[in-house]
């Protein structure tokens, strides 16, 4: 049995598989420890994958978290997450994709501060004859 909900805006990909269908199935009816779920990624390979998994397996009440790609032409990433029972599987997921796009949004500004300040002074440095 194959359970899926909507994912929020901020957490979608511009290049989801149906308009406005699910980016994240979650499996359930299958043989797996307690508080354990898995999830499947679509259109995603091991970029995603390996970086959920690792930032997964650094969160508080989390005993297992791993991923697999099936096959290398198949854009699916399979994550099982194991939790100690005080949250569900599916908050830890959201939680932590939370965090990695706040993380992300601040490595992007930031990014994009420098950049700007070294474009100003490249040009302030062009306009006096290459003196700074």
């Amino acid at each position: 049995m194959c359970a899926t909900w909507p994912i929020p805006n901020s957490l979608q990909s511009s290049d989801s598989i149906q308009e406005g269908g699910p980016k994240v199935n979650a499996l359930s009816g299958r043989l797996v420890p307690p508080n354990t779920s898995d999830f499947i990624l679509l259109k995603e390979d091991h970029t995603l994958g390996n970086l959920l998994s690792e930032h997964l397996k650094q969160a508080p009440h989390v005993l297992m978290a791993g991923y697999k790609v099936g096959h290398p032409n198949v854009p699916e990433v399979m994550i099982r997450l194991q939790t100690d029972g005080t949250v569900t599987p599916r908050e830890v997921l959201i939680d932590t994709c939370k965090q990695l796009i706040a993380a992300y949004g601040q490595l992007g500004r930031e990014f994009t501060r420098e950049y700007e300040l070294r474009r100003m002074v490249a040009a302030g440095e062009q306009e006096n004859g290459g003196k700074p």
